[in-house]
């Protein structure tokens, strides 16, 4: 996913026009890219305080960091309750509740399956049950996650949303008004100016459709051409055991991009609850087949 930016604008209700800067870093497997209307004297501050809000996330919810806290959390979960910090609760909490409503096509116990699949390296841990799903936890007195049987959690697209989300935070919090925060398919834009939003072809990831205009908003991709493996790819059908995205992709606008992110997986199952979970979250989606026709949703 990839944006063509405005001309800047002058803003009548102030004096300075500030300038664009952009930084990137390598984060959430991913190169973030974070674009804000700053001037030089608080660039680096701006930008540290953004990306550290990241890594903060990462240092968490990696599943590929050892040292994480969800990797910590995934080698305990023979044991039955495990406390957890407040950002792992949060997250866990907004997945349990997709999982419920979405009656688990989004499912964040679905690590042992992509271990299998050859998307995600087997951690150290016990052996995860293969019949394990989203209702063999909870989140119980607020931050103890209970399991009833061993499994492996991984968060993957719905925490960089919130890492995105909780990027933005810090940028307004820096008294930025004008910005972007792109972590490959997690993408979130805030301030006066609508961002053009590309997307690749589904059929040929080379080549990019225009698809709309974003402002004040989040968006998210999934799509399985870059993660296809043997057959497989790093989307799930829970339903059925059988991966997604092959040769389509599925984009969504939602007021977070923790929501935009999770609610792709959602619409691409096909499950009844999608066009529900849309319009109670303030979402929309568009679907692109492997011709390239768009269906939108929301």
């Amino acid at each position: 996913m990839h944006i063509a930016a405005p001309a800047p604008t002058a803003d009548p209700g102030n004096a300075t026009v500030l300038p664009m800067r952009e930084r990137m870093r390598p984060l959430l497997g991913t190169f973030v890219c974070i674009r804000v209307e700053v001037d030089a004297a608080q660039a680096n501050r701006t930008f540290a305080a953004a990306f550290g809000a990241i890594e903060q996330v990462q240092a968490c919810l990696s599943f590929h960091d050892p040292q994480s806290e969800l990797s910590r959390i995934n080698r305990s979960a023979a044991e039955a309750a495990q406390r957890v910090s407040p950002l792992f609760a949060r997250v866990l909490r907004a997945s349990l509740a997709l999982a419920r409503a979405s009656e688990g096509r989004f499912d964040p116990s679905i690590g042992a399956r992509l271990v299998r699949w050859g998307q995600l390296p087997a951690p150290e841990a016990a052996a995860a049950d293969e019949q394990a799903d989203w209702r063999d936890l909870s989140l119980v007195d607020g931050q103890t996650v209970r399991f009833h049987k061993p499994l492996w959690l991984d968060f993957g697209g719905i925490a960089k949303g919130y890492a995105v989300d909780l990027a933005v935070a810090a940028l307004k919090a820096q008294g930025v008004r004008k910005g972007l925060v792109n972590a490959g398919g997690d993408l979130r834009v805030f301030g006066a100016d609508p961002q053009t939003i590309h997307v690749r072809h589904p059929a040929s990831p080379a080549q990019s459709i225009p698809l709309l205009q974003l402002r004040d908003s989040a968006v998210a991709t999934s799509a399985g051409y870059f993660s296809a493996r043997d057959g497989y790819t790093a989307l799930v059908d829970t339903a059925t055991a059988a991966p997604m995205g092959a040769g389509e992709s599925v984009t969504v606008v939602a007021r977070r991009a923790i929501w935009a992110d999770a609610l792709t997986k959602i619409v691409l199952s096909g499950h009844a609850s999608a066009p529900g979970l849309l319009r109670r979250l303030g979402a929309q989606a568009a679907c692109i087949d492997s011709s390239g026709q768009t269906r939108r949703l929301g």
